[in-house]
């Protein structure tokens, strides 16, 4: 029993040394293991607000997989400050909340695993269009910069892997360029921004869209036609919005979502303009100017289950009970669109 002891207490100090070895005294270094019998070990590293002083690159154990270097004053990312051996491994960097103005061509070069990056909350208007160029990245967030102009080639086909994740939200951005082939973005956030427009994004095959908080006053006929793999679409709180013309969202096959809440300007809705969208399953008009709908509105939305408009009123799809049909033997069933309150369906 006593071997057994000191056994177990062996493995438990032999794991704490792993724990710390080569670990900067500000920062604080966590192995996870996993696989059988835990025979595989990566390393968090998190050092959150180490402060301008700090010397760049700090050490890091050699298999570091997440480091979190925020609010840390790192300023602009240079080629050597994210060099080391303990580098080459990581698969996730937060780098947000840093002042960061500029990103060098190759200060991400040598960070060959990566497939999360987090730039949000800095000061960058631009990046090189070769920055991320040969890296993994499957998720990218550069919210909260002050990007107005976005060239959507920093993410271009030179980016292996998983499809990317872009989040740009909270910027200041006034267009987006038209991408370059290959891309592999499915989630793409631009809430905040200062687009008035919907932004060209051929190419690029979307799920997830996000266009919230734009000064966006008119959308035009096939704004989104080829983004046909798009299931969530939002165009929430778009405070000059006021008109959406007829066909839209034709090319939008296969969207489910579509979230058109908090448009107060926005206060009428032809039928035409839901043309296209056969797999839409939501529709979210709550806090915007439309209080009724049309009572053929289940023939431009084959699909729909639930329809929110107004401050409080809710539709949804439900079967009207029908007549016995002589010829036919069974009974058809009408479906309509029942709401919670009256008037709504006109």
């Amino acid at each position: 029993m006593a071997l057994f002891l000191w056994l177990c207490a062996s493995v438990l100090a032999a794991a704490h040394g792993t724990e710390v070895k080569n670990c900067h005294p500000l920062c604080h270094c966590e192995v996870e293991s996993f696989g059988l019998f835990h025979s595989f070990s990566l390393t968090r590293v998190e050092c959150r607000g180490l402060g301008p002083s700090t010397s760049m690159p700090i050490p890091i154990p050699l298999d570091t997989a997440h480091l979190d270097l925020s609010s840390s004053g790192v300023g602009p990312l240079t080629d050597a400050m994210l060099s080391g051996p303990g580098y080459t491994t990581l698969v996730s960097l937060d780098l947000s909340s840093n002042a960061i103005t500029g990103v060098s061509p190759k200060a991400l070069s040598r960070l060959r695993y990566l497939e999360s990056l987090d730039l949000s909350h800095n000061r960058l208007e631009s990046l090189s269009s070769s920055c991320f160029s040969g890296l993994p990245l499957s998720d990218v967030d550069l919210s909260h910069n002050n990007f107005q102009h976005f060239d959507m080639e920093v993410l271009a086909a030179k980016v292996n892997g998983e499809p990317v994740t872009v989040d740009l939200s909270h910027n200041q951005l006034v267009s987006v360029s038209p991408p370059v082939k290959a891309l592999h973005i499915q989630s793409l956030n631009l809430t905040a921004n200062r687009l008035r427009s919907v932004p060209r994004l051929a190419g690029l095959p979307l799920r997830y869209l996000n266009l919230d908080a734009n000064p966006v006053a008119r959308i035009t006929e096939g704004a989104f036609a080829s983004l046909g793999d798009l299931l969530y679409l939002s165009l929430s709180g778009l405070p000059e919005l006021r008109h959406i013309e007829a066909h839209s969202f034709v090319g939008l096959h296969g969207l489910q979502v579509l979230d058109l809440s908090n448009n107060p300007r926005l206060r009428e809705l032809g039928p035409a303009v839901f043309t296209g969208l056969d797999s839409l399953q939501e529709l979210n008009l709550s806090g915007s100017g439309v209080t009724t709908l049309p009572s053929n509105m289940l023939t431009h939305l084959p699909s729909v289950r639930t329809i929110a408009l107004g401050r409080h009123a809710l539709c949804w799809r439900t079967q009207k009970q029908g007549q016995f049909h002589p010829q036919l033997g069974q009974t058809q069933h009408d479906e309509v669109l029942s709401c919670n309150m009256e008037g709504v369906v006109s």
